[in-house]
């Protein structure tokens, strides 16, 4: 026997004995886990019914969520807090001199020389400083009057073009105070996204950060408009001011808010009808569009998000995401309006293994150690592939057992039973990388995969939340309920949303469909926009209004459970009819097929007259030199590998396995792929600033590609 197969039989011998003992163990410990966690009443609140039906015909369908207001919502509705100015008077006056939001302190940037030989600039970082509620909303009045000393007027649009941080925050409020609608656009948005943002809104004004100023030293000269920027400063580096426009003048933050500490201009508070967000959307088919978002609108998507969530009073948000999002935007203004902290990151330095954070110095999450966190997609498919590339890195027994011990967690969790000494001896220690006290995670933006959805709550210890809402309907739309044990649906209609199923005869969907009613789903509520900046006719097509009621045509397609929650199931624009007949819904083959490792961006592509698929892969250089590897293909640079026939052959491979893992069917798997050398980006144009494709722009771009794909 080789040595090999001795350590294989070993392990499995290793294993078996575990197995064993934790057989005898759960026989042991059942009843007193029957008596403490009481897993039948997990089960009944999973199963619980979440809406009914309000109206039914042969062409549509209705929900509404069944749950009264929680008791924020009501006090909301006590205080006629129905503005964000509104609220956060209010908060202000309840929370005081509690914790508000929070910078971390970078001490330095210094040289590090890496594993390669190369150096690379990091940071010293030091604690976080904060913000009590007094501090955060007298800098936001004092920013507000400063603004209109600089000539901004009640009703005129700023733009913010900022990266998320506290700063962005108090800009934010400080516009409310003084009715002005905030234009938000991208930080990672191209030059034409962001002069084409602040011309249609034809701003004056423009406020932005250090790090992004340099960015207007082209854009100025195609936004004759602009006449002030103002921008956030830099820790360490002092920002230079100087090579821009002549006639514009570039303000510092922190003299804005300096000059409204001395003004005597009263506020303007906007009523609940004013419009206080022009909120660019990414834009993945065409020019990005201008989504009018009123006060109301916010504070409806806010009296969704306090009925669905419990708040605890150590609870602690990280805030790393695109404020530019409505998403985040809401999500942190109900952690404002709830005492909640709001403990500010960015990517690069959000973990101890982040790019710009120093050896030997902690990451923010492991400083602040939050409880609560706003996630999309991609991001927890980046932390699950994380969890699973360190696992295959492991020596054999500790692989092994890592697979153990998941089946294990996943199959009594599937039965509403908790696992407290396997989370103790192994899950509890991967939580670690986000700070181990993170309870709740809030995906929203974009499908999750079941599979990433089961990973990420079951290793990190957490209850992975989905919400479904889009620009248009404030984010609002469906929340996921807690206690919902099911890994593909994004929950019941919102308290302050119906949600509405129609037939869509193209594709088949109807409401009369079984064993559930299918169809194009459309929002209706507070929620729901006034509709697009100066596009009358677009908001004439998506949104209509009926018994005193606006509604969104989403050109998504669900289907509703016997629950009350509801399931995305297709898009309308990712549907392809093949050849034979057969639909392929691209955007549910491209969720599947992200899950696999060697995967790092993907678009499927469907010409209706083939029968089959194609799809363009973005590879992860890692996995793609494994792949390479196992080919005994050594020494070759990235775009060459892309190029070899052998590796792409094996990586199409690779995809059909983990495809038919996920259950994908025949059609639906890829016929063949073409390697892609250039990461995707927003720059580029092929993703939008969210980093959903732009199919349009990726078929243009590869269409000699798709053409061989098809003759081959």
């Amino acid at each position: 026997m080789t040595q090999k197969n001795m350590e294989s039989a070993w392990v499995q011998t290793a294993i078996g004995a575990i197995k064993i003992i934790t057989m005898v163990y759960d026989i042991i410990t059942m009843p007193i886990y029957l008596a403490i966690q009481r897993p039948w009443k997990r089960r009944q609140l999973a199963r619980r019914v979440k809406a009914k039906i309000i109206q039914q015909d042969s062409d549509s369908i209705t929900y509404r969520t069944v749950d009264s207001p929680g008791e924020m919502h009501v006090k909301m509705l006590q205080n006629n807090i129905d503005t964000l100015e509104r609220m956060f008077n209010f908060v202000t006056k309840v929370h005081t001199t509690k914790r508000c939001i929070g910078t971390r302190q970078i001490l330095g940037e210094e040289d590090e020389m890496q594993p390669n030989g190369r150096m690379f600039k990091k940071f010293r970082m030091g604690d976080y400083m904060w913000r009590n509620f007094i501090e955060t909303e007298h800098a936001a009045a004092c920013f507000g009057r400063g603004l209109r000393e600089l000539g901004q007027q009640p009703k005129q649009n700023i733009v913010i073009f900022a990266e998320t941080r506290a700063e962005w925050m108090i800009a934010a409020h400080g516009c409310f105070k003084q009715n002005m609608p905030v234009v938000t656009i991208y930080a990672t948005l191209g030059d034409d996204g962001v002069a084409h943002g602040i011309n249609e809104t034809e701003v004056t004004t423009v406020i932005t950060s250090h790090e992004l100023l340099p960015k207007f030293k082209s854009v100025l000269n195609v936004t004759p408009n602009v006449k002030k920027i103002i921008f956030m400063e830099d820790q360490l580096h002092p920002t230079e001011t100087t090579g821009f426009k002549e006639g514009v003048e570039i303000i510092p933050f922190s003299k804005v808010i300096e000059t409204g500490n001395k003004s005597t201009i009263p506020g303007s508070p906007p009523t609940s009808e004013d419009t206080a967000i022009i909120m660019y959307t990414s834009g993945s088919t065409g020019t990005p569009k201008g989504v009018l978002l009123s006060h109301a609108n916010c504070i409806g998507t806010m009296k969704n998000f306090c009925d669905i969530f419990k708040i605890y009073p150590d609870d602690v948000l990280i805030g790393f995401l695109p404020l530019a999002h409505v998403f985040e935007l809401l999500a942190e203004s109900v952690c404002l309006l709830t005492g909640v902290p709001i403990g500010y990151s960015t990517p690069l330095t959000l973990i101890d293994s982040s790019s710009k954070v120093m050896k030997g110095c902690k990451g923010d999450a492991s400083v602040l150690r939050p409880t609560c966190m706003t996630s999309v997609p991609l991001i927890l498919d980046r932390i699950s592939k994380g969890i699973n590339d360190k696992v295959n890195a492991e020596a054999p027994m500790k692989k092994a057992f890592f697979k153990f011990a998941y089946s294990y967690k996943s199959k009594w969790s599937a039965r509403g039973f908790q696992t407290p000494l396997m989370d103790k001896i192994l899950f509890k220690k991967i939580a670690k990388l986000l700070g181990g006290r993170i309870r709740s995670i809030l995906s929203g933006g974009a499908p999750l995969a079941p599979d990433t959805h089961e990973q990420i709550k079951l290793c990190l210890c957490v209850d992975v939340i989905q919400g479904y809402g889009l620009t248009e309907t404030t984010a609002g739309a469906a929340v996921m309920d807690k206690w919902d044990m099911e890994y593909s649906r994004v929950g019941a209609p919102s308290s302050s949303n119906d949600i509405r199923l129609i037939n869509w005869e193209e594709g088949n969907y109807r409401v009369t469909n079984k064993p559930f009613p299918q169809g194009e789903i459309v929002v209706g509520g507070t929620t729901v926009s006034k509709g697009y900046y100066k596009l009358p006719g677009k908001t004439q097509e998506d949104f209509f209004e009926e018994d005193g009621q606006r509604w969104f045509r989403t050109g998504d397609v669900g289907e509703i459970h016997p629950d009350g929650a509801l399931k995305i199931i297709d898009r309308k624009k990712d549907l392809v009819k093949l050849q034979a007949g057969e639909y392929v819904s691209l955007g549910k083959v491209e969720s599947e097929l992200k899950t696999c490792p060697v995967v790092e961006n993907i678009c499927v592509y469907g010409d209706s007259t083939k029968q089959f698929v194609v799809a363009l892969v973005v590879p992860n250089p890692k996995h793609l030199e494994e792949i390479a590897e196992r080919l005994e293909i050594r020494g070759v640079e990235f775009d060459d590998l892309c190029d070899n026939k052998k590796v792409e052959k094996a990586v199409m491979q690779d995809m059909a396995e983990h495809g038919r893992k996920c259950k994908l069917h025949r059609t639906e798997i890829p016929a063949a792929i073409h390697l892609c050398k250039d990461m995707w980006t927003p720059d580029m144009g092929l993703v939008t600033a969210a980093f959903k494709l732009k199919r349009k722009d990726i078929q243009e771009r590869y269409q000699a590609e798709i053409n061989k794909m098809y003759a081959s």
